[in-house]
């Protein structure tokens, strides 16, 4: 069964890199919008600063987007965490630089300060580390603020108040980030378990869908078994009648002076050799014999030779070459090897007469490759289209008319290859050539040391 590549998942930090890339972005725009909607907080609380309080707004706010619009950089891309970072300390920085301005720790601007640490654990969502160090940092920015006014810190109890609250929302945020992250993970983890469970399913899908092909592959052996049994026994009676009545013909001496009729009468009897070895093989085909194959030696040259004079009503007008060598032998069923080669020739012609080409030609070759012998039959046919060059050998299948054919000739050259140790392969260009080749063991030749 072929299987499939494996999928590469990908990492909790992988998948989450794009999630921050995004919530940072959507930070960045929210943290303008508050920024410069604080001019109302402004003039309701401080009103003689507000100019100079707007152009502070105007710079962080051009800070920020300078910030945003390096997130869609490939550099951006890559350090997001730490760009976010800087960009979110710029109206951490306004803020405390107002409170100093103002009235230290009795500045109601501290609320500025909690609004940003907690748009940083809920509207980017990273690790609670990141959010505790953020924090952090803006206690001491807010610590700065009050202590370095020049008078110092006037009220210590506000100082007191107000940075317990801020602190307060820097262990909020963090807890809720920690608990967030855990959370994430817990998702992520379920995803990547379905995922993996898809597979696995997906998986099996196809090896329920290999089996099932299998079963119906021995349903139609089965069938095949049983219409064999049938044949086999259905002719064979009139085939050794007409074997006999040959092999009488053959003995009359008027036969026998005429050489033309002794090689039609040899034909026939090899014609009808072949009708009882077709019947055979489909037996063969649907149920394996037990056994070792014949071993006899024969001359592959003589083999094409009779499948050839089988299939000269198949194959006339078109061109042959031929390659064989005639000293070359190999082991085996001769008997099947014709067959072989009988299907193969006059699959060959069928086509090259369906497509009638300018010059039809049909070659067959033999090549000695150490113990074996690689036999190619190729045409310069229509050739076979790719959708039907994976189910040649399957058996049953067909391209032809109904009534031309019943798809078993390649699949039964195919197993009677296979019971000789080799493989049938096919390559096909269509509109070019399509070649069939196969292997049988190598013999010497009779009489040979």
């Amino acid at each position: 069964m072929e299987m499939s590549p494996p999928v590469r998942r990908r990492s909790y930090a992988q998948d989450m890199r794009g999630h921050h890339l995004k919530s940072s972005r959507a930070c960045a725009v929210t943290v303008i919008a508050l920024v410069l909607s604080g001019v109302l907080l402004d003039y309701a609380i401080y009103p003689q600063l507000m100019a100079s309080f707007a152009w502070a707004r105007v710079v962080t706010s051009l800070a920020v987007l300078a910030g945003l619009g390096l997130l869609y950089t490939r550099v951006g891309c890559r350090h997001v965490h730490a760009i976010t970072f800087v960009w979110l300390t710029f109206p951490q920085l306004m803020i405390a630089w107002m409170i100093h301005v103002t009235q230290g720790e009795a500045s109601l601007f501290y609320a500025g300060m909690i609004l940003t640490i907690f748009a940083v654990g809920t509207l980017f969502p990273v690790g609670y580390l990141y959010t505790l160090a953020f924090g952090l940092l803006t206690v001491l920015l807010y610590l700065l603020a009050c202590v370095g006014r020049p008078g110092g810190v006037a009220s210590p109890s506000h100082l007191l108040f107000h940075g317990t609250v801020v602190g307060f929302a820097v262990v909020g945020s963090t807890v809720y980030s920690y608990f967030n992250e855990q959370a994430r993970r817990q998702l992520f983890a379920l995803k990547d378990e379905v995922s993996r469970k898809n597979l696995e399913l997906g998986q099996t899908n196809r090896s329920l869908a290999a089996i099932k092909g299998q079963m119906l592959q021995q349903e139609k052996m089965a069938a095949l078994g049983t219409m064999a049994a049938g044949l086999l026994h259905e002719v064979n009676n009139p085939v050794n009648y007409c074997k006999m009545a040959v092999d009488l013909a053959l003995e009359d001496p008027a036969a026998q002076a005429s050489p033309r009729l002794v090689e039609c009468l040899e034909d026939a009897r090899q014609g009808m050799a072949r009708v009882q070895a077709i019947v055979s093989d489909l037996k063969t085909f649907a149920y394996r014999k037990e056994g070792p194959m014949p071993d006899a030696s024969f001359a592959l040259a003589g083999a094409l030779d009779a499948a050839v004079r089988l299939v000269g009503h198949e194959i006339r007008g078109i061109a042959l070459a031929r390659d064989v060598p005639p000293a070359l032998h190999v082991r085996g069923d001769e008997a099947a090897i014709v067959g072989v080669l009988i299907n193969l020739l006059g699959n060959a012609g069928a086509a090259l007469q369906c497509a009638a080409p300018a010059a039809p030609r049909i070659g067959v070759t033999a090549v000695p490759r150490g113990e074996r012998v690689l036999v190619t039959v190729s045409d310069n046919g229509p050739g076979i289209a790719p959708q039907h060059l994976a189910r040649v050998f399957e058996p049953f299948f067909t391209t032809r008319g109904v009534g031309q054919g019943l798809g078993l000739g390649l699949s039964i050259c195919y197993s009677v290859v296979q019971r000789h140790g080799g493989l049938l392969g096919v390559d096909s260009v269509p509109g070019v050539l399509t070649q069939f080749r196969f292997d049988l063991p190598a013999s010497l030749p009779k009489g040979s040391p």
